[in-house]
């Protein structure tokens, strides 16, 4: 594989502006110097350490959700398939994510209008096949539009705990056969999806899926983690991976860590 290419926004206009999950509070903003110092530390990780390509999108006033790139859309082998968030709050991000797409050349492949969809944020892939969260931010009925756009299988995975509203907040793919996932975010049965198709399992302790552990951008056998992680930092280690932890804190108090900050664009 070559070197894997991502699309980031700077903080620019970042804050917390509105309240639409249980971890944003108006009165409990985010300081914009730190989350600035915050992403720029993110930003040479993941360019440093972990050699990925990064495409900014130029960031807009009003927009304060749009650093969360993860939720344009999803983006596989020259497409790219536009969210359609379940909150107003949001909607105005996605003629901007959209009219990016467009100008890169990438086939626009919308899904149906009334139905939420929530892009990366709520589908991961583990080796051969697609997982996909749903209720909470994304419509189930998305899964089968994605799986014909694409031409793959799709596992539906049910979210129930509002604090891990979308898939990457408690699911992170590691390798082909490997993810980590925070059990208690997702229904019995989706338990049952996961632990029949994905081999390897590293289970995150509440107090680490707190922290956005499962939020973790990987590449390859490297990884970059919020700060307070330690024990899947040192679970990622014996698995040998490299990894780095960063803190992220800032972008915490709006429900998002380092996944949330970085759309994989092959």
């Amino acid at each position: 594989m070559g070197t894997r290419r991502i699309l980031m926004c700077p903080p620019d206009y970042y804050g917390i502006e509105y309240e639409i999950n249980p971890w944003m509070s108006r009165s409990r903003q985010a300081d914009p110097e730190a989350a600035r110092r915050q992403w720029e530390s993110l930003f040479d990780l993941l360019q440093g350490r972990l050699g990925l390509r990064i495409s900014l999108l130029a960031p807009m006033k009003g927009l304060p959700d749009l650093v969360f790139t993860a939720n344009a859309g999803l983006v596989r082998r020259g497409t790219f398939i536009p969210s359609h968030f379940r909150h107003p709050e949001r909607r105005g991000e996605s003629p901007v994510f959209r009219g990016w797409f467009e100008e890169e050349g990438y086939e626009i492949r919308s899904l149906p209008r009334n139905l939420y969809f929530e892009g990366e944020g709520d589908v991961l892939r583990v080796g051969g096949d697609l997982f996909a969260g749903y209720r909470i931010r994304s419509d189930i009925r998305t899964h089968a539009g994605v799986g014909e756009i694409l031409e793959e299988r799709v596992l539906s995975l049910e979210l129930t705990d509002p604090r891990f509203y979308h898939l990457d907040t408690c699911f992170c793919p590691l390798a082909e056969d490997a993810a980590a996932y925070y059990p208690p975010a997702f229904d019995p049965y989706a338990r049952r999806v996961i632990e029949a198709h994905v081999p390897r399992r590293v289970e995150v302790s509440p107090e680490e899926a707190m922290r956005f552990a499962c939020n973790a951008v990987v590449a390859e056998r490297k990884a970059v983690i919020n700060t307070g992680c330690e024990n899947l930092k040192t679970t990622l280690r014996g698995m040998g991976y490299e990894v780095w932890e960063t803190d992220l804190s800032e972008f915490i108090k709006a429900g998002g860590a380092a996944k949330c900050l970085v759309l994989f664009l092959d």
